[in-house]
């Protein structure tokens, strides 16, 4: 079983009900630890609660990936 623990959370509200939230995370297994980055894209349902549309994950340590993420969004 894998258990999932946030480290760090941040979210931004954009248009009349989304949110992209960027989070740190630790997965722990029964084969040790990984931690990792989610970027995630979701709406507030009526009740005020966060539902989720899509995500993706990558490796927290991988400088190169998340450097080349970052630079990508601002050049597009």
């Amino acid at each position: 079983m894998v258990e999932f623990e946030t480290l760090k959370s941040e979210e931004m509200k954009f248009g009349n009900n989304n949110f992209i939230e960027i989070t740190r995370k630790l997965a722990k297994g029964d084969n040790g630890e990984n931690e990792f980055l989610q970027i995630a894209r979701g709406f507030f349902a009526p009740d005020g609660s966060k539902r989720y549309k899509k995500s993706i994950a990558i490796p927290a340590d991988n400088e190169e990936l998340k450097e080349f993420i970052s630079e990508k969004i601002k050049e597009l």
